[in-house]
Parts: C-alpha cells; sequence; structure tokens
C-alpha cells in the first residue's frame, strides 16, 4: 500500500510509524485537558493495536490502525 500526500508517495511501513509518532506527540495535550484522558486512552489503544499488527506483519490491521490514527488531531 503506497500513501499518497501532495508532496510525496510513501509505504505503509514508512508512514505508519510517523502517525504514531504524531499521535504520541498529542496524548499529554489530552491528558492535560478536562476529560481528555479517554481521548489519550483511545490513542494509546490504537498506537499498542499498530504496534502489534507491525510486529506480526498483519498487513490489514495496519491499514485499519493508519486509519484510525489518522482521525486523530487537536
Amino acid at each position: 500500500m503506497t500513501i499518497m500526500n501532495a508532496n510525496e508517495s510513501l509505504t505503509l511501513g514508512e508512514a505508519l510509524p510517523l502517525e504514531i509518532a504524531r499521535v504520541q506527540e498529542m496524548i499529554p495535550e489530552y491528558e492535560a485537558a478536562p476529560m481528555g484522558f479517554i481521548a489519550a486512552g483511545l490513542m494509546k489503544s490504537d498506537i499498542a493495536k499498530a504496534h502489534k499488527a507491525m510486529m506480526e506483519g498483519d498487513l490489514p490491521t495496519m491499514i485499519e490502525a493508519y486509519k484510525d490514527l489518522k482521525e486523530y488531531d487537536y
């Protein structure tokens, strides 16, 4: 699977770790917000799912995890 954006294309193996890192950077801000611990918990769960899928080479779950992580925003 190739992930396309305006300037470059990345493989899923390149893009998924970038999404994991992006979402991990958001977690402290969500944890500091009132009731943000709920979203932070979901983020952590999705990151764990992504890591597990990568370790197992589970492509369908990697794709799903990538899509889930892409939805997180400030």
